[in-house]
């Protein structure tokens, strides 16, 4: 236990500012409203193109460290094998970085693009259709990925080749800060980085939960409504808890093996029984499209035309990437001992990109199918009813509908679960002076429950504006530690190769 002991000032300093915004939310919920849209607004118009060139300068910089001599750093001795094998390293970050925002966004997010093209394109026109498919899987691509990884590269440098037991934000930016990484400013980075977690993690179970509702709804007839969402959140909690209690082998690397299998069979049989031939066209018509205006993605911010597009969904997209990133970084580097610097770079941005694009690919344009031959209105449902009923609808018109629909419940469960034990795992790695090994117990579990404060307070007030704020306001101090661990890593190989 000595060896694990709490760092009880951030335990403490995060239970009090977590306790005090969820109290906030609830005791003043219209005031919360507000403030959030008001909050909204001026950050995009302030800050909002730095999360644009955030992630463009992030891609640039991991490419060039993988095709660098830094790129052949070994994680570990020498000869040591990789701790997990390809396929469950891949499934792990894959199932940490996404969570079921991917089945939720996969499936629907064409349907905003074709309610409100980008480009001034005319809503309905042949490009505008095109890039309603293609745009989100350029929201889950390279560049997010990359925003992923940087964080990954000093924490796992310092982890497993300096071999310092510390799984902290102000750790990995040791290098910069030098003794002030362990006073009040080290203090501050992992109390923001805590805080950035809960509030991103809030958003993502904030729309998540009531997909799954739908679902329950299509096949018991339950009623949705708030207290339903919070049966489904404490159930989802029991889930993720018991999986961070059992540690990182028997607990998360398990359930993310399985919620990769379940995953696999939806696509498949989404593939198979639908429109396979679209589906195959449509993906590869959007590739094509994002390789090709690839560069123009990153940078379009849109100051002529000022439709607004880029401030809700790419800068959007790209504060919730770095307001997660550096808890994915930390994560990534513990499970990458044994691999090069290399490998960890590619084999995250590639696996993660085609693990997102096929849920993209697949059951987006399968909804797209249904709209474009009018099988189900699926934007008209979205409309009038919201997402969660629009994309209920949709798996429910597969053969064996309701037997779909309880497995994308199901799937959906499991996904939520798998992106927060690993949350819970390093919450609680953050909040001790060292791990060896696991994390202790009673503390994995404690950040298991604390996590579901957050969402019960933004379902509470509800809308999607209210979710993306709260992602946006997070990203901001984010932004700043990524730059931080950027400076670091780039300190340490230099100082070790010297």
């Amino acid at each position: 236990m000595k060896k694990n002991r709490l760092d009880w000032p951030s335990f403490l300093l995060c239970i009090i500012f977590l306790t005090a915004m969820s109290l906030s939310i609830f005791l003043f919920p219209n005031e919360a409203a507000k403030w959030l849209a008001a909050t909204h607004d001026t950050l995009i118009e302030q800050v909002g193109i730095v999360y644009l060139w955030v992630g463009f300068l992030s891609l640039i910089f991991l490419v060039w460290v993988a095709a660098s001599r830094y790129g052949k750093i070994k994680l570990g001795p020498k000869n040591y094998r990789p701790t997990f094998s390809t396929f469950s390293w891949i499934a792990m970050l894959f199932c940490a970085g996404i969570g079921s925002g991917v089945i939720y966004w996969g499936t629907i997010e064409w349907a905003y693009y074709y309610l409100g093209p980008p480009f001034s394109l005319t809503q309905g026109s042949v490009r505008a259709i095109e890039w309603s498919v293609a745009y989100g899987m350029f929201h889950t691509g390279p560049t997010a990925w990359a925003i992923y990884t940087l964080p990954a590269l000093p924490i796992a440098y310092l982890y497993h080749v300096k071999r310092r037991p510390v799984l902290k934000i102000s750790e990995a930016c040791r290098p910069v800060l030098n003794k002030y990484a362990d006073g009040f400013v080290g203090k501050i980075i992992d109390l923001l980085f805590m805080l950035g977690l809960l509030g991103a993690s809030g958003t993502t179970l904030g729309l998540s939960i009531p997909m799954i509702a739908a679902g329950i709804h299509k096949i018991t007839g339950i009623e949705h409504t708030y207290w339903l969402d919070l049966l489904i959140l404490l159930l989802c909690t029991l889930i993720f808890s018991i999986s961070v209690y059992s540690g990182l082998e028997k607990g998360i690397k398990k359930l993310s093996d399985i919620n990769v299998y379940l995953a696999i069979t939806l696509l498949l049989v989404v593939l198979l029984l639908g429109p396979t031939i679209f589906i195959l066209e449509m993906s590869t018509n959007s590739i094509g499209l994002i390789t090709q205006h690839f560069l123009y993605l990153n940078t379009w911010i849109d100051p002529i035309g000022q439709s607004g597009f880029p401030e809700k969904w790419t800068l959007f997209y790209w504060a919730w990437w770095i307001v997660y990133a550096p808890f994915i970084g930390l994560f990534i580097a513990k499970i990458s001992k044994g691999r090069t610097i290399r490998e960890m770079i590619v084999g995250t941005v590639l696996f993660g990109s085609f693990g997102c694009w096929l849920f993209f690919m697949i059951l987006g344009n399968f909804s797209l199918y249904l709209e474009l031959n009018d099988i189900v209105p699926v934007t008209a449902i979205v409309q009038q009813f919201g997402a969660p009923e629009a994309i209920v609808t949709v798996i429910d018109t597969l053969p064996f509908g309701s037997l779909m629909v309880f497995l994308f419940v199901i799937l959906s469960i499991i996904f939520l679960s798998t992106t927060f034990d690993t949350s819970s795992y390093m919450l609680a790695a953050v909040t001790q002076k060292e791990v060896h090994g696991d994390p202790v117990r009673w503390n994995r579990l404690f950040w298991a429950f604390a996590l579901a404060l957050p969402p019960t307070a933004l379902m509470f007030i509800g809308g999607l504006e209210s979710l993306q704020t709260v992602t946006i306001i997070a990203a901001l101090p984010s932004v700043v530690i990524l730059f931080l661990l950027a400076l670091s890593f780039m300190r340490l190989v230099r100082e070790d190769k010297d």
